[in-house]
């Protein structure tokens, strides 16, 4: 019991802690966080699927129109959306690196994390986010991804191996949880 008079629980007491992740962002990073989100969200899906979509439609259309044989669809199809799987995936990895380009000047980060937000200060710069700036986050083996709410778009990453101690990661789960959605 405190003095107050009433228990004092766990939750409460880790409501008013901030937790630290001291890190190094890396390109991989963001591959694994666009990857995330191609496989978690709505948008992430229909971005990942509409090139392949389209190379089937046009195949088909085009089989149709020319009144190919069936050996020519099937190897048409194949071909075009195999393709298309291969410059989607070339797309996410290229715009992972453009991510990635603009934080790497920034150099180690520090990121502190409590109910209000996130604050995250780098060897160049710093950032401070309140969580109404990102809508919903996922969760990778590897990573947190913060994924833009209404007025922002966007995704940040907080690495797991920056962790200063191993309950930190339940630690920031937990502050995550209490307010952003889990995807």
């Amino acid at each position: 019991m405190d003095s107050m008079g009433g228990d004092l629980s766990r939750q409460d007491a880790e409501r008013g802690t901030a937790v630290e992740f001291v890190y190094r962002p890396t390109a991989v990073d963001f591959e694994e966080a666009l990857r995330a989100r191609a496989r978690r969200t709505p948008a992430g899906r229909a971005q990942a699927l509409l090139a392949p979509g389209v190379a089937t439609v046009a195949v088909v259309v085009f089989c149709v129109l020319r009144d190919a044989h069936p050996v020519a669809w099937v190897i048409s199809l194949v071909l075009s959306v195999g393709i298309a799987w291969w410059g989607t995936a070339r797309g996410l990895r290229t715009m992972a690196r453009r991510m990635f380009s603009i934080v790497e000047p920034y150099g180690e980060c520090r990121m502190v994390a409590d109910d209000n937000g996130a604050v995250s200060t780098g060897e160049r710069v710093s950032f401070t986010a309140d969580w109404s700036v990102f809508r919903e986050y996922l969760e990778t083996p590897g990573l947190f991804v913060l994924l833009g709410g209404d007025r922002a778009a966007g995704v940040a990453v907080a690495p797991k191996r920056g962790a200063q101690d191993p309950a930190d990661v339940d630690r920031l789960r937990a502050i995550l949880d209490r307010n952003l959605k889990r995807l």
